[in-house]
Order: structure tokens, then C-alpha cells, then sequence
């Protein structure tokens, strides 16, 4: 694998040619399966070129002209700088708006927030049964719902992305769909706010950044290559510690991470009739207009709007903040939940993450029409052993567990967690701040 200063000098020339065995995925370049290299010498004959459909203009400073074939190309550096930086290729999914709302599948999975901790993600995708264990889909035409906080807390945020990434592919192929949300972790990265980022996933963006920028390089190098849009250098604001200016050029509102991995990721999304929100929705949410929702807190992460996410992404009763249906041991308030469900057709639950249910696992209330799906599985919140949820024909719910056979979630059992938070002797308030905390 090249190193970042040696390929910086070798950017420079005018000339781009290197001694690597190209292989093909999927229609297009993918990255060497093995990398040949002899030191610094990349001055192999053209024909490796020719292979991508470029060609050496020695006559002109530009150096490669690639029109012929700018996607292939494109894609080809993808790939490479996607090896170099985290020693995988992603599967890049180009997506217009997010859907607000989709058919039921057959089966359908709920898995709650990651927080930075790839090997609780792959534990979670490994209990719902769609991937084995090297990370490869297996689950046919089920369809994941993932409830977003994929970043914070841990320090293998960007990993986590790529994993999901290359799983939508995947699934998609298969006839399912692997679905991602954006909670608040999301929002308020995208705002430069690296409160709860671990000192550990520095290295990451740094790294993940530098191989960026060789990428940028890459494709000037040939005419016609496809460059990200909004990819300017930022301007850092005051807020921003010098250690995350890497964090802050990646998630800020167009940049390439935010845009690449969640920027058309939906907020909320209706499949049949559950109705999945990171924090929780209010009967104003609902007469503002899911798909209004979606359309523009994805137009802002992919900077089309200002540095401020949009008003309903902020404050207590934001649609990836609101605690309203999902404190555990309390009762929510029913009949607003009733209400919001009433004004979305054909909705007959919610499913939230946001506010950990540790120690209860998942729970539901309101007679299951509220279902919390965070059960702190990360290492930067409890590290509890994962469970997700399970829906068969839209109807049937079932809490899948490593340590438990599959069960109902009956609200005898899991009604709020209240038996179980009875037994472990915690107060309200004991409840209260630690799901504050740990936000």
C-alpha cells in the first residue's frame, strides 16, 4: 500500500500511471485485489490506462484524458482510495430524496443505535439473521431499519458507515433493503458540535480525510472524472477545536462524509404500518409534512441550505430529540400517541431509539404502539448484549435476543419495563438522568 507522502509527491507529476492488477466488480474498476508495487517506481507503460479507457497527453500539463470513460474512472479511484483509508470498498449508493414511506415486507427489522461500535453492529446484524460472519448479506428480501446515532461514543464510526453502505447494496441486489435514519448524533455533528466524538476516531477522520483529498487529486488528473459537489476547503468556525478539523471538514453540511453516508438518509420513514423516528414525532411533525421533513434535513447535510439544521432537528421536542414516548418505566402519554398515529394513514406504531431502555432490553408501551429499540448495546454507553425486533407480516412483533429464544413483546412482560426496573430499584429520576446523559 502506498504511503500518503510518497503518493503526495507522485501527484504532482503530470503523469498517473502504477503497477497494480486491476480487477472487475460489479461493471466497473474495482480496487487490486493485490497491490504490486516495486517502491516508488509507478512508471509502468500506459497500458494499465488504457485498460480505464484513458490515455498520456505528455504534450499537455492535465496529463490523463479520461473523457471517454469518466465513471469508470471515477469509480476506479473511489475504490482505491476507499482500500487505502479503511482497508475495504465500499458500494457507493447514489439516491435521490429519501422515501417517507414504503410497502411492508414480509419480515421487517428494527435495530437500535451503534454509537461507534463495529463489533456490537456486526453482533446486531449477525441476531437479525441477514448477514453471516464474514458480513455478507444472507437475509433474501428482509428489510432493516436501522434507527440512526451511528456516530459518537465510539471510535469506529466511519467503519460502521461502510459496513451499512456496502450491506444497502447488497440487500438491494437480494430483493431487501437496509434502511438508515438520522438521529440527533447525526444532526449535531453535521453542526460541528463534537461534544460526545471519542478522542480514538480522531485518527479515523484524519486518515479518512488525507486519502480524500489524494482522491480529489486522483480525478483532476483526468478530464472529465466525476468530482464531488460542494467539496470546497472548509472554513472552520471558532467552535471547532483544532483536533476535529478533519471531524468537522468530513460532517459539515456538504462534506464528503455527511453527503456520502447519510445526507440522503431519511428521518423518517414509514414501512407499512410501523412508522420508525429516531426520537419521536408530534402531531405538529405530522402536519408539517413527513416527506417536508425528510426533503429538508437531507438538502441541509448535503449543504443546500445554511450551517443550522432545520428547526424541527433541534431542541427537546425535535423529531431526533424527543423522550416524550420513550422514558423508560413511564407511562407515555397514550393518547398523543394515538393522535400522532392517527394522522399518518395506515400507521399502527412507532418505533424510536434515542433513550437507552438499559437494563430492561427492549420495550414497548401504550400497548406495543410505541416500541424502544436502544438498548445501550455500545461500549461508550453500557455495553449491553444487543436485541433487536423482528415484525412478520406487519403484524406479529418479536424481540430477537443472543441469550433468549425469540419472543412475543406482550405487554405483560415488557410493558414499559416496569417489572423489570421495579426489581433492579432505580427511581424515576435515577431514569431520567441517565438517559440524559447519555443523549
Amino acid at each position: 500500500m502506498f504511503k500518503l507522502p510518497q503518493l503526495q509527491t507522485f501527484l504532482d507529476k503530470s503523469s498517473v500511471s502504477s503497477r497494480w492488477s486491476q480487477s472487475a466488480r460489479g461493471g466497473l474498476l474495482g480496487p487490486p485485489r493485490k497491490m504490486q508495487k516495486t517502491g516508488l517506481d509507478l512508471t509502468t507503460s500506459r497500458d494499465s490506462l488504457n485498460m480505464a479507457g484513458c490515455a498520456i497527453d505528455h504534450t499537455d500539463p492535465g496529463g490523463i484524458k479520461c473523457e471517454a470513460v469518466p465513471t469508470i474512472w471515477s469509480s476506479f479511484v473511489d475504490a482505491f482510495v476507499d482500500a487505502s483509508a479503511m482497508g475495504s470498498v465500499g458500494k457507493r449508493n447514489l439516491r435521490g430524496l429519501p422515501a417517507s414511506k414504503l410497502p411492508a415486507p414480509e419480515r421487517l427489522v428494527a435495530i437500535g443505535d451503534l454509537h461507534g461500535d463495529l463489533r456490537k453492529a456486526r453482533r446486531a446484524f449477525r441476531l437479525a439473521g441477514v448477514v453471516d460472519e464474514k458480513d455478507r448479506w444472507i437475509g433474501g428480501k428482509t428489510v432493516v431499519v436501522q434507527v440512526g446515532d451511528v456516530l459518537d461514543r465510539g471510535d469506529q464510526e466511519l467503519q460502521i458507515f461502510h459496513m451499512l453502505e456496502r450491506l444497502q447494496h447488497q440487500a438491494r441486489k437480494a430483493g431487501g433493503d437496509v434502511h438508515v435514519l438520522n438521529g440527533n448524533h447525526e444532526t449535531i455533528n453535521v453542526e460541528g458540535r463534537f461534544t460526545y466524538a471519542t478522542p480514538g476516531s480522531k485518527s479515523q477522520f484524519d486518515r479518512w480525510m488525507a486519502w480524500h483529498e489524494v482522491g480529489k487529486k486522483l480525478k483532476k488528473k483526468c478530464r472529465g472524472a466525476l468530482v464531488e459537489r460542494n467539496d470546497s476547503s472548509p472554513i472552520f468556525p471558532p467552535h471547532v477545536p483544532p483536533h476535529f478539523k478533519s471531524r468537522y471538514a468530513a460532517l459539515r453540511p456538504g462534506g464528503p462524509a455527511s453527503t456520502r453516508f447519510f445526507g440522503t438518509n431519511p428521518t423518517v420513514l414509514q414501512v407499512g404500518s410501523t412508522v420508525f423516528v429516531h426520537g419521536g414525532l408530534l402531531p405538529g411533525h405530522v402536519d408539517y409534512g413527513l416527506d417536508r421533513i425528510n426533503k429538508e434535513t437531507s438538502e441541509w447535510i448535503q449543504g443546500k441550505s445554511g450551517p443550522q439544521g432545520p428547526a424541527f432537528t433541534r431542541g427537546r421536542n425535535a423529531v431526533v430529540w424527543l423522550r416524550e414516548f420513550s422514558l423508560p418505566k413511564v407511562e407515555p402519554d397514550c393518547r398523543l400517541l394515538q393522535e400522532v398515529l392517527g394522522k399518518i394513514p395506515g400507521a399502527e406504531r412507532m418505533v424510536v431509539g434515542h433513550t437507552i431502555q438499559f437494563p430492561l432490553g427492549v420495550t414497548g408501551a401504550c400497548n406495543n404502539r410505541v416500541i424502544r429499540v436502544d438498548v445501550g448495546m455500545s461500549s461508550g454507553c453500557y455495553d449491553a448484549q444487543p436485541e433487536v425486533i423482528e415484525i412478520r407480516n406487519d403484524e406479529e412483533v418479536r424481540i430477537l435476543s443472543e441469550e433468549r429464544k425469540p419472543e412475543l413483546l406482550d405487554s405483560s412482560s415488557r410493558k414499559g419495563g416496569v417489572q423489570k426496573a421495579n426489581a433492579e430499584k432505580r427511581t424515576f429520576m435515577d431514569i431520567v438522568r441517565e438517559s440524559m446523559r447519555t443523549a
